[in-house]
């Protein structure tokens, strides 16, 4: 079963590094806000939800919503054109993850190649 990013961090991550990271997500999240993003590129949320094959309120739940699953917004990236990356950061430096591949071999390839950094 998987574990919750939660319980990872608190297995992994000292309790000031939590606080740091959660300081620091909050402040890309106050940044990034995903309508902004998509006016920057001179998008529509018709022409995504239209690109989505969903209506357009819909989207736009999804863009003012606090929490999403990761595979809705690896959607909405794509059909903004974009590819989505996540990254962990750490203190002895940072890990891009990548658990949107295709095939499991490609995910154990790059789950062993991330593991080298850190």
């Amino acid at each position: 079963m998987a574990k919750s990013f939660d319980a990872l961090a608190k297995k992994t991550m000292t309790a000031a590094s939590r606080r740091r990271a959660s300081r620091r997500a909050n402040e890309i999240l106050t940044e990034l806000h995903l309508a902004e993003l998509r006016q920057r590129l001179g998008t529509s949320q018709k022409e995504i939800a239209r690109r989505l094959g969903i209506r357009q309120p819909t989207l736009s739940r999804l863009e003012n919503q606090g929490d999403m699953q990761i595979a809705s917004l690896r959607r909405i990236i794509e059909a903004m054109g974009g590819e989505l990356e996540i990254t962990a950061r750490f203190p002895k430096g940072g890990v891009t993850l990548r658990p949107f591949s295709s095939t499991r071999q490609r995910a154990t390839r790059h789950a062993h190649d991330a593991a080298s950094p850190v």
